[in-house]
């Protein structure tokens, strides 16, 4: 675990803007308009509408999408009683997650006030302003009343994190912990050490989904709550035990078969763990220092389970598993509460995501080949991107089965794909190339199906349905592989090029190539030789039907590939030049980027091929090409070589297809500030459109700028290299790709394979 010092922590509080949140406008506001239509005279309308219907917030305003991190500071993050100013930071942090994971707006309200009547009073009169109101770092037993109250007395979502959050993920690891060793949650005997408004909320909810009050022993700070003690709350009472030959840790703890810290670190001693029954199961949550390291536990009893509220070790319990996700759903349905069946739908959905193959991403951010549902994964990472669409539709299910949404859902693969879009795992780009792809699943070959990722992105392709894949490679070795990384590909296609059963068909290829390219000096022994490397032998795989697209490039140098391409599969006969071109999708919109891999300075000849291949892809994608052709200068603002050939291209493109708007040469600058351009430029062909292509004048200045959006960490979503001009679907991806990287080609290149044999059904003819 990285050690986090003061100064680096008071440093990242304090640069740049003070804080961790902002709010931001969502709709335009440059001109008098704008600012007319945002505040008065249009505001009025929206406000009349909501005085005759007040649902109608949802509608006109951000309340659907907005919640309350309220506290009081009683009970901050393990500091205590430190006041609601001082909280801050921490409620702060909380709007951060709030956004980054559920895509949900936060205000966070710090109340100066302790009295439970006064604080719900002061949260009740600001409560219209919101969708959901989120509890933070109360102390108990105020917790309790707080929270109760204002469930009863508001129509929006309440819940009190510190209670409800550890318990609905620790219920989650709790069930899946037990199925593992094959336990009966009913017959368990639990230990829960710590009283307070977690621990409390925690066992509440096992007892929700099996575990017997009679097999729970609850400790507080004096020993074991029993019927005997005097001094025990409301709350406390509940959980008080009949026995009364246990009165400390040391001997509720033998023989029991769970044991849930929430209390203080170091509690837990090795001994104890040694008494507990068989495959004991310990979610050690205090923070940051937990009742028994995970270290001590393992070396005490090695067949552990073992959950901490800690990063560096597995099973990790983290509130941010459960509450944007259960808030997103809330909100969507606009839910007047979030209740028991609420709750207990995120605790099954929780559970079973973990027993769902992991997401790449997942893999690499931990630093590990294949995460499986077991002793060492039984509760999903934070970082799962499924947790949005798994929970937050659970979620919003049970509200609408229970009886407290406003709202309905009737499309609910819908509503998870929007979710995607939401937090940019996907784009509505995305997903229309991927449910085309998979409504036309094409034979594609992944040449580098020896390389884990390659291989991963094979499998996960079959299973998303988007292609039927071919591996190139030696069988065995990808057999092994696949064993190790702990993939399925069964049912695969894998075409071991080398060994002696293919040298029928090297040969058959080998002469096809050789009649093909007899003029340029290609002999049969030559090209035979040829046919023992992967990108020739897939290629003609392709060039002769029995594949539809071909994929490479994870680690060929592109150089090597363009020959090979260029050798076997040739540019259409329309075309001296081919090129490649990147798409990005960003908040400004889907911009297409040309050529980003092929051609390293074009002239005007190619540059004019590149604009015309790059007009016919954005049309592809069903949409209207608008082309800015870039340079360094403006419209004749310099006479250098470089700005020239745009210069020409463009002429030449606007004389041949005057209905095609394109205009340059243009810096980038002008080229996307719509208002600048048209106002600086009032005699472009793009003024009053909005430059979706953008043909760059070599290849430094194209790659160059789609890979500093990519190294900066930009929100925009990256696809491509996508080649266009080639006579068949071939297709490369950039070096280091990752598995979503290389399912965008996929998708595209199955795509392009559909396309173009509806095109020779069409037409009876090759295109």
């Amino acid at each position: 675990m990285v050690k986090i010092s003061k100064e680096a922590a008071l440093q990242y509080h304090e640069s740049g803007r003070p804080g961790k949140i902002e709010v931001k406008p969502t709709k335009a506001y440059r001109t008098q308009t704008d600012l007319s239509l945002a505040y008065s005279p249009g505001v009025a309308y929206p406000c009349l509408e909501i005085q005759e219907n007040p649902d109608d917030a949802y509608r006109y305003t951000d309340k659907g999408n907005l919640v309350a991190v309220i506290s009081n500071g009683t009970a901050v993050l393990g500091l205590g009683d430190i006041g609601a100013m001082s909280g801050k930071p921490v409620m702060e942090g909380k709007g951060l997650l709030f956004k980054i994971y559920g895509g949900i707006d936060v205000f966070d309200i710090e109340v100066d006030e302790k009295d439970p009547e006064k604080f719900c009073e002061a949260v009740e009169k600001i409560a219209p302003t919101f969708g959901g109101i989120n509890l933070e770092d109360i102390k108990a037993p105020e917790c309790f009343y707080i929270e109760e109250r204002l469930k009863k007395t508001l129509d929006i979502p309440v819940m009190h994190d510190d209670q409800h959050g550890t318990a609905i993920i620790s219920a989650a690891g709790l069930k899946n912990a037990l199925e593992v060793i094959g336990k009966d949650i009913a017959k368990v005997r639990i230990v829960v050490n710590g009283a307070g408004a977690a621990a409390i909320s925690c066992t509440k909810l096992y007892m929700a989904i099996g575990a017997q009050k009679e097999n729970i022993v609850m400790l507080d700070s004096k020993g074991v709550i029993s019927v005997e003690r005097q001094d025990l709350n409301e709350q406390k009472r509940f959980f008080a035990t009949n026995r009364n030959d246990i009165h400390t840790l040391e001997e509720a703890i033998k023989d029991a078969d769970v044991f849930v810290g929430l209390s203080k670190g170091n509690v837990l001693s090795k001994d104890m763990v040694k008494s507990m029954a068989k495959d004991p199961i310990i979610f050690a949550l205090a923070n940051p220092v937990p009742e028994i390291s995970y270290e001590d536990a393992m070396d005490a009893r090695p067949d552990v389970l073992m959950s901490t509220g800690r990063t560096d070790y597995p099973n990790q319990i983290n509130n941010v598993i459960g509450f944007p996700y259960i808030f997103r759903g809330a909100l969507d349905v606009h839910a007047t509460a979030i209740n028991e069946e609420m709750k207990l739908a995120a605790v099954h959905a929780i559970a079973d995501l973990a027993k769902q193959p992991v997401p790449d991403v997942v893999n690499d951010v931990y630093k590990v080949n294949n995460l499986s549902f077991g002793r060492d994964y039984f509760i999903p990472k934070p970082v799962d991107p499924r947790l949005i669409t798994e929970v937050s539709a659970a979620v919003a299910k049970a509200a609408i089965d229970s009886g407290v949404a406003r709202k309905d859902i009737t499309d609910w693969e819908k509503y998870k794909k929007s979710l995607s879009v939401l937090l940019g795992q996907e784009t509505k780009l995305t997903q229309k190339i991927y449910s085309t792809a998979a409504n036309h699943p094409q034979r594609v070959v992944f040449a580098e199906a020896v390389h884990p990722t390659m291989l991963k992105a094979a499998v996960q392709a079959k299973a998303e349905g988007i292609c039927h894949p071919i591996l190139l490679g030696n069988d065995e070795y990808i057999a092994k592989l696949a064993q190790k990384l702990d993939l399925n590909i069964e049912g695969i296609e894998i075409v071991n090029l080398r060994h002696p059963s293919e040298q029928e068909r090297r040969e058959r290829y080998a002469r096809i190539l050789t009649e093909k390219r007899q003029r340029d000096g290609y002999t049969f022994q030559e090209a035979n030789d040829k046919m023992f490397e992967r990108n020739y032998f897939g290629m003609m795989m392709v060039e002769t039907g029995e594949a539809d697209a071909f994929l490479t490039g994870l680690y060929t140098k592109y150089s090597n590939t363009i020959k090979v391409v260029k050798e076997v599969i040739g540019i259409r006969p329309q075309y001296k030049h081919f090129a490649a071109m990147h798409i990005i999708n960003s908040a400004r919109g889907t911009l297409y980027i040309a050529d980003t891999l092929v051609n390293e300075n074009p002239d005007t000849e190619a540059l004019i091929d590149i604009a015309k291949l790059a007009s016919k892809s954005v049309r592809f994608f069903n949409e209207k090409p608008v082309v800015g052709m870039i340079s360094h200068s403006n419209f004749g603002s310099s006479q250098s070589e470089g700005a020239l050939k745009v210069k020409n291209a463009t002429i030449y493109m606007q004389e041949r297809y005057p209905d095609l708007p394109i205009d340059g040469e243009l810096q980038l600058g002008f080229a996307l500030d719509d208002d600048l351009r048209d106002e600086q430029y009032p005699f472009t062909r793009l003024k009053g459109k909005k430059v979706n292509t953008l043909v760059f004048p070599n290849l430094t200045s194209a790659r160059s700028s789609y890979k500093m959006l990519q190294m900066l960490g930009s929100d925009a979503e990256i696809i491509g290299p996508i080649q266009v001009g080639l006579n068949k679907p071939i297709h490369f991806v950039d070096f280091g790709a990752s598995v979503r990287d290389i399912l965008n080609i996929v998708a595209i290149a199955t795509i392009d394979a559909y396309v173009d044999k509806l095109k020779k059904k069409i037409t009876g003819i090759d295109v």
